[in-house]
Formats: structure tokens, C-alpha cells, sequence
């Protein structure tokens, strides 16, 4: 998984990240936007535009937000 999104997205969602996305890959559930790892091209512009800061890569998700990381996956099995 390249990018995961993380708590500042919680009832946020301000979208920044869907406009600038150039592969579609994030969409959005009840209470955050997801990243699909399956479509993501690693290109980090979601990241760049975050107005919350809440978009890692998955190898710099800080302590204590890994949870994100099961939470993406788990999201998109439901699509499966």
C-alpha cells in the first residue's frame, strides 16, 4: 500500500486529494477517503495538497496511526 490516509481525515474530508489525483484511486467512505493500493501510482500529489496532513506513505504512517493501514485494506475488501 503506497499512501494511507490517517485520523485528520475523520470527518473532514476536504476532497483536495480526490481533485488532484491523476489515477482516480481514492475514494470516499462514511467518515474518511481511502487510497486503493490496487490503482495508486505511487506519485504523492495526494499528499503534497492535504490541508489536514493526513496522507503518509505507508513506510512513515507516525506511531500510533497504523491502524489506518488495516482500516484502508479492510475498505476495500468489502469492494472485492
Amino acid at each position: 500500500m503506497p499512501f494511507v490516509i490517517t485520523s485528520p481525515c475523520i470527518q473532514e474530508k476536504a476532497a483536495d486529494c480526490v481533485d488532484v489525483c491523476p489515477v482516480d484511486c481514492i475514494a470516499e467512505g462514511e467518515d474518511q477517503f481511502y487510497i486503493d493500493p490496487g490503482i495508486c501510482i505511487d506519485c504523492g500529489a495526494c499528499e503534497a495538497v492535504c490541508p489536514v496532513e493526513a496522507i503518509y506513505h505507508e513506510d512513515e504512517v507516525p506511531e500510533g496511526e497504523e491502524k489506518y493501514i488495516q482500516k484502508a485494506i479492510e475498505f476495500y475488501k468489502s469492494y472485492e
